[in-house]
């Protein structure tokens, strides 16, 4: 039913989700370097450093040309984001912080871990593979952009963030072997990992670290 659904709506799942996931990205990587007070190119490289680096990670890694090289439609969700995200920092006065943008955030999260799943699973590569691949996918960009703007990734020391696409890339697996259906494994690993995302912010959940065992 959810396959159904989602090919009636949207086509692709893949192209939708990749779709999501660039202007989503772009948006929160663009707010991000406007928070820092960076030029309008500086805020564009940012923006769309978040949108493409973890996709063309991925693509390199199954040994495929970026898509990023040979689609121009992907530049253009990927600026599209950027204008966005200007467009409403004259709105609002710490974009980066405001729901918008932290809901933008756990949508491309989920579309780019979706993504991931799907081009590592019809690569043919294990289960690890379907999940790493997806995982970077989804935080490779916000990692890269975190180094352009001067500060340790902060999926490294806090909050509940690469897990969601986890639980997201292994959701899609144990459903691709229980049903032939691509679209039900994207609906289903986009919904995981939105949702562990959201209910992550929302009690603001964080993985432990050594020191908090010790204590």
């Amino acid at each position: 039913m959810f396959s159904n659904l989602l090919s009636v709506l949207f086509g692709d799942p893949f192209a939708v989700m990749n779709t999501v996931g660039l202007i989503a990205f772009a948006f929160v990587g663009s707010s991000k370097a406007i928070r820092e007070e960076f030029d309008l190119l500086g805020i564009t490289i940012v923006g769309v450093a978040m949108a493409f680096v973890g996709g063309m990670t991925r693509d390199l890694l199954l040994m495929r040309v970026p898509l990023a090289l040979r689609s121009p439609i992907e530049i253009i969700l990927g600026l599209f984001g950027v204008c966005l995200a200007i467009t409403l920092s004259l709105v609002f006065t710490e974009p980066e912080t405001h729901p918008i943008t932290i809901v933008s955030d756990a949508i491309g999260l989920a579309a780019f871990a979706t993504t991931g799943a799907i081009v590592a699973t019809e690569a043919g590569i294990s289960v690890f593979g379907i999940i790493a691949i997806a995982t970077i996918n989804a935080v490779g960009g916000g990692s890269f952009a975190d180094i352009l703007l001067d500060r340790s990734p902060f999926i490294l020391f806090e909050d509940f963030y690469a897990s969601c696409a986890v639980l997201g890339g292994s959701a899609y697996w144990i459903v691709g072997t229980l049903s032939a259906a691509e679209g039900t494994g994207a609906v289903v690993c986009a919904t995981v990992t939105v949702v562990t995302r959201l209910v992550a912010v929302t009690f603001n959940l964080n993985l432990p670290t050594v020191q908090d065992i010790r204590r």
